[in-house]
């Protein structure tokens, strides 16, 4: 059974910075695509950013604007995602997601979707406040 661990998160301050830990079980993220995905108080889950599986391909949503990186070891079988310049309104709970890609390193379209994506993680809080 595939397991994802999310850790990482915490209360911050705004401008401040955390880092976000997925750690997936055996080989499995070795052959998979990653995402990470938010949900805020009140709000859909939207997507945050996705690498493909070699970290060749990468894509972000908009409102990440060079403040998160996404980045993935698979040596240790673990993706993680650098968040600097923390707003109030990044406030969420934090999840990774995967999709079994074998042999595709490159990230189509629907790598910004959930339905994508068929293993996830419970998540992480995230909550910037001053």
């Amino acid at each position: 059974q595939v397991q994802l661990v999310e850790s990482g998160g915490g209360m911050v301050q705004p401008g401040g910075s955390l880092r976000l830990s997925c750690a997936g079980s055996g080989r499995f993220l070795n052959d998979s695509t990653m995402g990470w995905f938010r949900q805020g108080p009140g709000k859909e889950r939207e997507f945050v950013a996705a690498i493909s599986w070699s970290g060749g391909s990468v894509y972000y949503a908009d409102f990440v604007k060079r403040r998160f990186t996404i980045s993935r070891d698979n040596a240790k079988n673990t993706v993680y995602l650098q968040m600097n310049s923390l707003k109030v309104e990044d406030t969420a709970v934090y999840r990774c997601a995967a999709r079994l890609v074998p042999g595709i390193d490159y990230l189509p379209p629907p790598a910004r979707s959930v339905p994508y994506y068929d293993f996830w993680g419970q998540g992480t809080q995230v909550t910037v406040s001053s």
